[in-house]
């Protein structure tokens, strides 16, 4: 151990040699050398800090990296300060300790070549001013001469009284516009509230071409997009807002309050306002369709205008939209003194182009429903129900529809606004006449119930008087059949009353042939017997035979009145009688029932 110690303060006694007999100075890779002069012959001008020139005091010169000899310690003093590291994300504010004076109409110093503030000689010699500056330090590592600049960083901020934060590089959100403050420049332009639009200046990231290009102090009418932006906070002050969104169904009409020079374009025609290109002032005649876009709305104003068709409402309902809140039902008179309310709703419909026309003749939308719509509607109205009593009115609604689309149509299209429909809703007459209507109304309905009632009864009656009808008539029907069947009968008993007749006929007949003929065989019979046996006795065998077969009694009578006596008869006279008696008594005495005869 011993043994080493001694190489080393060997060492470090040659170096402090050379440094005292040299006057060597080493400076580090991550170092700075601030030098001061201890004196010399020169003095510094009393308004500066920094030499130049040699003079004592701080020197602009630092040493970089390296050894340098010759620097004495007791002629200079070598002052070693780190690096200055601005890290990414962050930015590097600078103060001048010397230089020139600010002009009084600047509040930073002007930007001047100094390579990013590591060469003071420069800054000096080419007019840097002393003071806050316009430039910056972006992301890196720099060597600063601190004797000239003081460089404030996020994390020495708060010992400036700063907000860290400040020094971040600024960022612009998506969706999001970012509207800019400057704090330095010449001042706003009189009748101006922003400055103008200014080219070449990197979105305020080039702080001196903004301030040399002419650039005003105060709002911009530039904005900042989506992005990260290296931008001196002493310089530029930023607004996020959200863009402007032109939903569908609608259009946005700009009205700009900066810009170029105001040149009417909207032609001879339209002499009710005026209109202007994009980027100039006032009423822009290119509408912003659907979308986001970046409006600057501390310059700019934007007016909704509906592209599709807008229903108001003079009632106690309120469409979405709101146009109609402060429109309510209509009171007029009509033509016999009755005071009653109406409803009415009107539909418009503004064309995308029409619409900066109706904007920059009226304002908005809602002046266009207040100071021409509500004044046209309603005296249309009150005018038109003065002519007519309440009843006719009421009667002729569909009418006095279609007149006040015509009127009302007429009367906005001069506005550039198209009038789609106008439609009458509820009609409030007046509660005396309502109860007249109503009790009107309910004497006509009760006529018609009692008309109706009568024809149910009518009906009724008829139906009865059918029921009736269809009831004798299924009887004449059964009668009519009857009588059908009757003669039908009669006819079959005719026709068999003459099958039967002619039956008869025919058996009559036959059995006359037949009798003729049995009584000429029988004559035949007779005239041959009697021929043969004579004629009395002959008719006597026959008598004898029909005694025979119808068992005659003869013989008492026979006995009794036989011959032989004064007066009797011969045989055949006496079998005649007996034949004739027993006829007579059969005539007398019928044949019973049971069909057997009485034995005498």
């Amino acid at each position: 151990m011993e043994n080493l110690l001694i190489p080393i303060v060997v060492i470090v006694l040659v170096l402090a040699g050379a440094i005292a007999v040299l006057g060597l100075v080493i400076i580090s890779e991550k170092q700075v050398g601030i030098v001061i002069k201890r004196f010399s012959s020169k003095s510094l001008p009393p308004d500066r800090l920094v030499a130049l020139n040699g003079e004592a005091g701080y020197q602009a010169k630092t040493l970089a990296p390296g050894w340098y000899l010759w620097y004495f310690p007791w002629v200079y003093q070598i002052r070693k300060v780190p690096v200055t590291v601005i890290p990414q994300g962050e930015i590097g504010l600078v103060v001048a300790a010397d230089g020139a004076s600010i002009p009084p109409e600047r509040i930073l110093g002007k930007v001047v070549d100094c390579d990013n503030f590591q060469d003071a000689a420069k800054f000096l010699m080419n007019g840097g001013e002393k003071g806050r500056q316009l430039g910056i330090l972006t992301a890196g590592a720099y060597r600063i001469n601190t004797a000239l600049f003081t460089i404030i960083t996020r994390q020495t901020a708060a010992q400036q009284s700063m907000n860290p934060d400040s020094l971040r590089v600024h960022q612009i959100t998506p969706d999001m516009v970012g509207i800019v403050t400057t704090m330095d420049g010449a001042p706003i332009d009189e009748g101006e509230i922003a400055g103008l639009y200014i080219p070449n200046h990197d979105n305020f990231q080039n702080s001196q071409a903004f301030i040399t290009a002419g650039g005003r102090r105060g709002l911009q009418e530039q904005v900042l997009l989506s992005g990260s932006w290296n931008l001196n906070p002493w310089f530029a002050q930023v607004e996020q807002v959200p863009m402007t969104e032109i939903p569908i169904g609608y259009v946005g009409v700009v009205i700009s309050y900066v810009g170029k020079a105001h040149i009417d374009v909207s032609g001879l025609d339209f002499k009710h306002g005026d209109l202007v290109n994009v980027g100039h002032k006032g009423v822009w005649v290119t509408p912003l369709y659907p979308g986001k876009h970046p409006i600057n709305t501390r310059v700019m104003s934007v007016e909704l205008v509906p592209t599709t068709n807008i229903v108001l409402n003079w009632s106690n309902r309120t469409e979405d939209h709101n146009y109609d809140k402060s429109l309510s039902s209509i009171i007029v008179n009509s033509k016999d003194g009755f005071t009653f309310e109406l409803d009415v709703s009107q539909i418009i419909h503004v064309g995308a182009l029409e619409a900066p026309k109706v904007i920059s003749r009226i304002g908005s939308v809602q002046n266009m429903v207040d100071h021409v719509l509500q004044p046209i509607v309603g005296n249309y109205f009150r005018n038109a129900a003065q002519s007519y009593t309440v009843l006719d009115f009421l009667n002729a609604r569909s009418e006095r529809q279609r007149e006040a689309t015509e009127h009302v149509g007429t009367s906005i299209r001069t506005y550039d606004v198209e009038a789609i429909d106008t439609l009458i809703g509820k009609i409030v007459p007046p509660p005396a006449l309502m109860q007249t209507l109503t009790d009107r109304k309910i004497a006509e309905e009760q006529n018609k119930t009692f008309q109706v009632q009568q024809e149910a009864q009518t009906q009724r009656q008829q139906l009865v008087r059918a029921t009736a009808l269809a009831d004798i008539q299924q009887e004449m029907v059964k009668s009519e059949q009857g009588v059908s069947i009757s003669e039908l009968e009669a006819r079959s008993q005719i026709k068999q009353a003459e099958g039967e007749a002619e039956s008869i006929r025919l058996k009559a007949n036959g059995e006359a042939e037949a009798t003729r003929a049995i009584g000429e065989a029988k004559a035949a019979a007779y005239q041959a017997g009697a021929a043969a046996m004579g004629q009395e006795g002959f008719t006597a065998v026959q008598l004898m035979q029909i005694v025979g077969d119808q068992q005659v009694r003869i013989i008492p009578e026979i006995a009794v009145n036989g011959g032989g006596g004064q007066g009797g008869g011969s045989l055949v006279e006496a079998l005649l009688g007996i034949l004739l008696r027993n006829e007579m008594q059969k005539a007398n005495n019928p044949t019973p029932v049971n069909g057997t005869s009485e034995k005498m």
